[in-house]
């Protein structure tokens, strides 16, 4: 009898204590921006703000930061590591290059498990072999690989509970976005846009894999829901067909959902961006081309499609729309921001899309002269590449130099919102690129581009310096620049912004940086030996704040940049978790 008591009494403790007995919910998911203990999502919060409420490392005391620990990812699979970790329950679960994941002990950097998928021979990632993370979920963790695959482990052993395919991997298909949970829901996008495959978003049951609903994001093909027996039912078509794309160019059309999405709960939708129109060659394909270089935003519940908001329509610069939309409240209303790839930053209702503001957060802008009263790009005709039908020879356009390059004024790496200072703190790029088009036709397999590039530097006098990189902090409201910190390497990692008036940042040239959220001076730094392309995180475990971050130059910049991957072939690649705290003496 006394043992039964004792049970249940320990029984009712661990529910209580939400350990890790009761599994991680919906619940927990939803508070994560609030709670502190814990990383339980990709974005620190679903919303995506990346704003941490701890205050114990701080403007003042920040300069105490000394590393707690460094786990190294091991092995000859380096290359980039673009990985945000997720910790619940003292454990961390960090994805690394190549399709593995790690979980390892919060505090000390202990490795408890590691899984490596097998993957096989053809795989086709577009922009290396990175990954950005998994999902938590009651007893699982749960990430995506680069063969379109889903796999679900158990966060205590790594014993592998469900496996899914996401999609053919031979066709293009691949994934390297970190999941989310919304509604009791795992949402998970789709890459390969360079390859003409058609991007989407899916809904799962996280338990078990099994698909609820699937909704595409290029106009003109069917959406579904699944019964209990895993059968489909139409839910509707996702636009009109031929309505902004002509022909059959729709049904290889791209708009990959490469960088997986946010999801606010005030509002019940998830924002996925989405990527380029297949092919390049904007010639091909009049029309806007929806829903591509786009944020749409889905009804959770059903899978619907309830706004979307276009940045580059007939986009001809590979300007991918998949930039994460950030949800924030001010002057009483639910807001987003992006910083678009495009060079624009965008403020949107977060209910409706409509258009509230926009503004350059890059200095060079040359494909469009602005935006007008909704949002909708001011074209400059004469810097859009040319058809190659109408050159001399027929197999070349005629070449623009247009900034920013395709590489984008940001790309994957995500940018932070403080509701402290108001402010959006984003890793912009500056640099552009010649770039031609280029017949092609679409094949099975084979990158569908018809476009040819040269990345390229730009002129000190153009941007104010010689840089590549800025991290900057603007104000939503007025579009006003707050201040900026040049680096010389394009910014490839993530940002963290935090209540003790802090902004963490990492750089390729390996620092790991703070700065204080308001001046954007520099307060510390430390060099991890590796270029940073990840974005940090923050917890508290035991009393005290740490801050962790991955380590490992890689993805586009070495693969696609051109005279700028020159000009830092000198970084160094690596493969290692670091973790920060204060020193106590």
């Amino acid at each position: 009898m006394k043992k039964s008591i004792i049970a249940a009494l320990i029984g009712a403790s661990f529910a209580l204590s939400g350990s890790v007995y009761a599994g991680v919910t919906t619940a927990d998911i939803e508070n994560d921006a609030k709670s502190t203990g814990d990383v339980l999502s990709w974005g620190i919060g679903t919303e995506g703000q990346r704003y941490s409420p701890l205050s114990q490392i701080n403007t003042s005391t920040v300069k105490n930061l000394v590393p707690a620990w460094s786990f190294s990812f091991g092995g000859e699979k380096q290359r980039g590591q673009e990985s945000q970790p997720v910790i619940a329950n003292g454990k961390m679960f960090v994805t690394g290059s190549y399709s593995r994941l790690f979980a390892l002990d919060a505090k000390t950097g202990k490795k408890l498990w590691q899984y490596e998928h097998r993957l096989p021979d053809g795989i086709m990632p577009c922009c290396d072999v990175v990954n950005r993370g998994a999902a938590l979920f009651d007893n699982l963790v749960i990430f995506s690989t680069l063969d379109a695959q889903l796999v679900a482990l158990e966060q205590d052993t790594g014993k592998v509970v469900w496996k899914e395919k996401l999609d053919d991997y031979a066709a293009g298909y691949s994934n390297t976005a970190a999941p989310i949970i919304a509604k009791g829901l795992l949402l998970t996008g789709v890459s390969g846009g360079e390859f003409g495959i058609v991007g989407r978003v899916d809904a799962r049951d996280p338990k078990t894999g099994k698909l609820v609903w699937t909704r595409p994001t290029v106009e003109g093909h069917m959406g579904y829901k699944f019964d209990a027996a895993g059968n489909k039912v139409e839910n509707g078509i996702s636009g009109t067909t031929n309505k902004s794309w002509p022909g059959d160019l729709w049904k290889t059309g791209g708009a990959a959902t490469w960088l997986g999405g946010t999801y606010d709960s005030k509002t019940g939708l998830a924002y996925f961006g989405t990527g380029n129109p297949a092919p390049w060659n904007s010639h091909t394909r009049p029309g806007d081309n929806l829903f591509s270089c786009s944020t749409v935003a889905i009804d959770v519940a059903t899978g619907q499609i309830k706004w979307a908001f276009q940045g580059t329509p007939n986009d001809g610069w590979d300007y991918d729309g998949v930039n994460e939309f950030v949800t924030y409240e001010a002057g009483g209303k639910r807001l987003g921001g992006k910083a678009d790839r495009n060079g624009f930053f965008y403020v949107l209702d977060a209910n409706t899309g409509k258009f509230e503001n926009g503004f350059p957060f890059v200095k060079k802008i040359t494909w469009a002269k602005g935006l007008d009263k909704d949002g909708r790009p001011i074209y400059d005709p004469a810097n859009r590449p040319g058809d190659p039908t109408k050159g001399a020879d027929g197999k070349k356009g005629e070449m623009v130099f247009s900034a920013p390059s395709f590489l984008g004024g940001k790309n994957q790496m995500p940018m932070a919102y403080s509701p402290d200072t108001g402010l959006f703190y984003v890793p912009a790029n500056e640099w552009g690129m010649e770039i031609w088009n280029e017949p092609i036709t679409y094949k099975k397999g084979a990158a569908y581009l018809g476009a040819g590039f040269t990345i390229k530097t730009l002129p000190a006098a153009d941007i104010g310096g010689d840089y590549i990189g800025a991290m900057r902090a603007f104000d939503p409201k007025t579009g006003k620049l707050v201040w900026e910190v040049k680096n010389n390497a394009p910014l490839w990692g993530g940002v963290l912004t935090t209540k003790g008036g802090l902004v963490f940042w990492g750089t390729p040239e390996g620092f790991l940086k703070a700065a204080d959220a308001k001046t954007g001076k520099e307060v510390w730094s430390f060099n991890v030996g590796t270029g940073i392309v990840a974005p940090p995180v923050s917890w508290e475990q035991d009393g005290e704040q740490y801050v962790g971050v991955a380590a490992g130059w890689g993805g586009a910049v070495p693969l696609w940049g051109g005279d700028v991957a020159k000009k830092v072939n000198f970084l160094n690649q690596g493969g290692s978790m670091w973790v920060f705290k204060l020193h106590k003496g």
